[in-house]
């Protein structure tokens, strides 16, 4: 089937597998790397706040600057932890962590469905679950890193007066389940296309 695919349809091929490795390797560095890195003592790539919101029906508790937890914002703050330990560390990339897990994950799946582009082999048999494979990844994206990101705010308050003060509410990301249903959509075509081709070959 190679030699019937033009030369511009294997060269967008190759130009999007290139584009998915520039973006694996982006993530890896920067959203896997370096905070293990931070993790680990790095001072340059130590992550020490976190976004939150504010319960405004709580009152505020008496915190300086000099305490452990610094709270800075009205209905959406800023945790700023001071001089945090290993745990602290580790719990505040944690959410991120697994997010680009994920993504590296998927860009891995796309890579290897982009290989069978080069032959315009759309509908190679395999394709199908690879989108099965990239649309329960994003799923876990949309659900996963929310839950921990509750999950984690909640541990890292434990014991401090800001317990009371934050508002940790689990929010599903709406923009990655709809991504999940569209590519699990995507992976039914490619199923049907590959069962069609499946039939016209068999008549030939």
């Amino acid at each position: 089937m190679s030699e019937t695919s033009p030369w511009w349809v294997r060269a967008n091929s190759h130009l999007l597998e290139l584009a998915v490795g520039l973006g694996l390797l982006l993530v890896g560095l920067f959203k896997v790397l370096f905070p293990i890195l931070g993790v680990v003592g790095a001072p340059s790539a130590t992550t020490d706040t976190r976004t939150v919101g504010i319960d405004t029906a709580a009152s505020m508790p008496d915190v300086t600057a000099a305490g452990p937890v610094t709270l800075r914002g009205t209905s959406q703050a800023e945790l700023v932890f001071h001089d945090p330990g290993f745990g602290d560390r580790l719990l505040l990339i944690l959410p991120g962590l697994v997010s680009a897990v994920l993504l590296i994950v998927i860009l891995e799946v796309l890579i290897r469905l982009t290989r069978t582009f080069h032959s315009a082999d759309f509908f190679a048999p395999q394709n199908s679950r690879r989108l099965l494979v990239i649309s329960g990844a994003i799923l876990l994206i949309a659900t996963l890193p929310p839950a921990l990101d509750v999950l984690t705010t909640n541990l890292l308050l434990d014991g401090t007066p800001l317990q009371r003060a934050v508002h940790t509410a689990y929010s599903i990301n709406t923009v990655a389940l709809f991504g999940a249903l569209l590519t699990a959509a995507a992976a039914t075509a490619f199923r049907q296309g590959t069962r069609l081709r499946e039939d016209t070959e068999g008549l030939v």
